[in-house]
């Protein structure tokens, strides 16, 4: 699937319209974290051990509610994103956003 559209709310979520018709809402708590950058990802492996949970904390300045603070398309494949918490590592690949969007289909 490849997005034909992003329409990105800096303090609510992430839409996105594929080009199969469907289209994924990401909530942007839920977005920060899923971040795919490897510190984020050993974190979440790390903490998957400790204990089975879906709530992720990652590391980042929480002295004020998540919000996106710039966001730039990176090639024809992914899009960074710059966070209110001073993290800004992560590059979301369409790939990885379509892997994100069929877990969630799962769940519901």
């Amino acid at each position: 699937m490849k997005p034909l559209k992003l329409n990105l709310k800096r303090d609510e979520k992430l839409e996105v319209v594929w080009d199969e018709g469907q289209v994924s809402v990401f909530s942007l708590p839920y977005l920060r974290s899923k971040c795919p950058c490897a510190t984020c990802k050993e974190i979440r492996a790390e903490q998957g051990l400790k204990k089975k949970t879906s709530l992720t904390i990652l590391q980042g300045n929480f002295d004020r509610p998540l919000r996106v603070e710039s966001a730039e398309m990176v090639g024809n494949y992914a899009l960074r994103i710059d966070w209110s918490d001073q993290h800004s590592s992560g590059i979301y690949s369409f790939d990885y956003l379509a892997e994100l969007a069929a877990n969630q289909e799962r769940k519901i």
